[in-house]
């Protein structure tokens, strides 16, 4: 591994503590030992320790690894997966573990379903989650097709989450260590994707998960995690999309919603739903973005309460309840927990079919709300357990509600 500046704490293990981990690994497999598993190896300490962990719980383990962008820009970040670093470690980590590793190229799938997608949501003043598009379509869609084909009967993530047989389904739940938790992230795996799946990580905390590579002689052990957007090496995730899409940097008006025209800007990609910095507009009073105009380039601006959401409709919607489908559980008004950021908690609210359109209307108003984003929904009666949820379409704030 190359040396890094920050590397992180790795603390001792015991060897109950490696048994522990071993058992809770084959519980989540749940396979006869000796079934062939495909770990999907990203080159951090996560994915690793999965693949490390089934191969000693007696699986025959293949690794295997997607190129996913240009790792040349992006080799020298740290925390960006998938790129050059992170292929040769997990090219390293196969090694000393022993088991087969292969390297996919999917820059194109990548580049067409998630670095496109992400720039074209900018351009229609929308906010994109471009790590639940990189799982909902090249990891959990094209990868587990691939795994298929190397004859595993299973597919197992480094993701924090866990996976739970009740009957002849698998239920989605939050990991124990719900600091980790990624569940919001993977809302969008399908009934058929969770059967496959498998999450040897549920049970256990991230501490321990550096302890058990280090146990285990794994480079990586110290490695700093993964970032968010890991396909902008320089972290200005605006000038990728000017490269892209140069046409969002057409000017147009900052727009108080009561009508006053307050100033200019210089491109609409520059601004999302609920910003406050930058708005280079001053009226005496706290404004904040409240709607983006992508037809008229105009940015809406306006006090925080103006923020405040009641309801929101939802597009591209999954579902793993109970319900045959999403929209039968709207029709009866299905009380859920929702949430429409990662760093959020969850929000009391109800499903709703309003003219065909599956809805999710709050108890209360919730801040945070743009089109774009993903809202997951949870289990108001077992908040551990997903529901599924979908990608927010549009919104309605609670002074026109």
């Amino acid at each position: 591994m190359t040396l890094v500046e920050d590397l992180c704490p790795v603390p001792d293990i015991r060897r109950t503590d490696m048994d522990a981990a071993v058992e809770s690994a084959r519980a989540a497999v749940g396979l006869p030992v000796g079934a062939r598993v495909v770990a999907a190896m990203s080159g951090g300490v996560d994915s690793t320790v999965v693949a490390a962990l089934l191969h000693k719980a007696g699986y025959d383990v293949v690794g295997v690894t997607l190129q996913l962008y240009d790792h040349g820009a992006a080799l020298k970040k740290k925390g960006a997966c998938c790129a050059g670093q992170d292929i040769h470690d997990a090219r390293l980590a196969a090694e000393t573990i022993g088991i087969p590793h292969y390297v996919l190229d999917y820059e194109s799938r990548f580049k067409n379903a998630v670095i496109d997608q992400f720039a074209d949501s900018y351009l229609k003043g929308q906010t994109p989650v471009p790590c639940i598009r990189c799982n909902q379509t090249v990891k959990f869609r094209d990868l587990l097709d691939v795994a298929r084909d190397l004859g595993a009967e299973a597919m197992a993530t480094g993701h924090y989450v866990r996976r739970a047989a009740v009957g002849n389904r698998s239920q989605m739940r939050k990991a124990v260590d719900h600091s980790r938790d990624q569940s919001y992230f993977l809302f969008a795996t399908t009934q058929d994707q969770l059967d496959y799946l498998r999450f040897p990580l549920a049970d256990l905390e991230k501490p321990q998960v550096r302890g058990v590579a280090a146990e285990l002689g794994l480079k990586i052990a110290a490695k700093p995690d993964s970032q968010d957007i890991c396909f902008v090496p320089s972290g200005d995730y605006r000038t990728l999309i000017d490269r892209l899409r140069p046409q969002g940097r057409e000017a147009g008006e900052i727009v108080h919603m009561d009508g006053r025209v307050l100033g200019r800007h210089a491109g609409i990609t520059d601004y999302t739903i609920g910003q406050r910095r930058g708005l280079n507009v001053a009226v005496g009073e706290p404004l904040f973005v409240v709607r983006l105009e992508p037809e008229t380039r105009r940015v809406v601006v306006g006090p925080r309460e103006a923020l405040l959401t009641a309801s929101l409709t939802l597009e591209e919607t999954n579902w793993l309840g109970d319900e045959a489908t999403i929209q039968e559980a709207a029709a009866s008004g299905l009380p859920v927990l929702a949430r429409v950021r990662s760093t959020r908690q969850s929000s009391p609210a109800r499903l709703a079919l309003i003219d065909g359109d599956v809805c999710v209307v709050f108890d209360e108003g919730e801040e945070g709300v743009a089109p774009g984003q993903a809202c997951a929904l949870y289990d108001s009666t077992d908040p551990d357990r997903v529901l599924g949820g979908g990608f927010i379409r549009d919104t309605t704030a609670v002074a026109t509600a």
